[in-house]
C-alpha cells in the first residue's frame, strides 16, 4: 500500500479527529487518530495488517513464534498480524497498572515475539509491554505499528516497523499554544487520565 492509500483508509473511517486531546502519554495534541474506528471494519483491518506484514523484513517474519500486543489498542491489529503471519496472537493487560499475560496466555522460554501496537507516540507503553514479555520468558525481536506518531523519535530498544508515520504536534500540559488551551481537553484513549 502507498502512503496515500493508507491515509485514504484512515479518512474513510473518519478516524482523524480534530480538537484538544489528552494522549495516553499525558501529552496533548490538536489531532487524534482513533485507530479503533480504522480497525472496526474487518476487511480494512485485514488489508492494513497485510500491508504492515509486508513491511517486515523476511528474516524478522521468519523468526517470529508469536505476536503479542498491549490491550486495548493493540488487540485487533495484533490479532490481524497473527493471521497475516500465520502465528498465534496474544495480548497483555494491565488490570493493576503493570502489563502481564492473563487468560491462560503464556510464552515458552525463548520464544521470539513480534510486539504489535496501533499507535506509538512516546513508546512508553511499548517499552513496558516489551519488558513484560521479557519477564515472561520471551524475546521481542521487533515491533510493528500501524502509526508512528513520534516523529521517528520513539526508541523502543528493538527494530521498529510502522506502516505509516504521521507527524502530529504534541505538547506538555503546561506548554499549550493559546488556541489549544482555549478548547476543553478530552481523553479518547484506553488509559485512564
Amino acid at each position: 500500500m502507498t502512503e496515500d492509500q493508507i491515509l485514504d483508509e484512515i479518512r474513510a473511517a473518519d478516524a482523524l479527529l480534530e480538537g484538544h486531546f489528552i494522549l495516553s502519554s499525558g501529552l496533548r495534541s490538536p489531532r487524534y487518530l482513533q485507530c479503533a474506528r480504522v480497525l472496526m471494519d474487518p476487511d480494512r483491518a485485514e488489508r492494513l495488517a497485510a500491508a504492515l506484514c509486508r513491511k517486515l523484513p523476511q528474516a524478522v517474519r521468519e523468526s517470529i513464534d508469536v505476536v503479542i500486543s498491549p490491550a486495548m489498542g493493540g488487540v485487533i491489529i495484533g490479532h490481524e498480524m497473527g493471521r497475516a503471519l500465520g502465528r498465534p496472537a496474544m495480548f497483555l493487560e494491565r488490570p493493576e497498572g503493570t502489563f502481564g499475560l492473563r487468560r491462560g496466555f503464556r510464552i515458552e522460554p525463548g520464544q521470539k515475539v513480534l510486539m504489535v501496537e496501533d499507535v506509538v507516540t512516546t513508546g512508553l507503553s511499548s517499552r513496558e509491554a516489551i519488558a513484560a514479555v521479557g519477564a515472561a520468558g520471551g524475546e521481542v525481536v521487533a515491533e510493528a505499528a500501524l502509526v508512528d506518531r513520534s516523529g521517528g523519535k520513539a526508541d523502543l530498544g528493538v527494530p521498529f516497523f510502522p506502516l505509516i508515520r504521521i507527524d502530529v504536534p504534541t505538547y506538555g500540559p503546561d506548554d499549550l499554544p493559546a488556541e489549544l488551551a482555549a478548547i476543553p481537553a478530552i481523553k479518547p484513549g484506553s488509559r485512564a487520565a
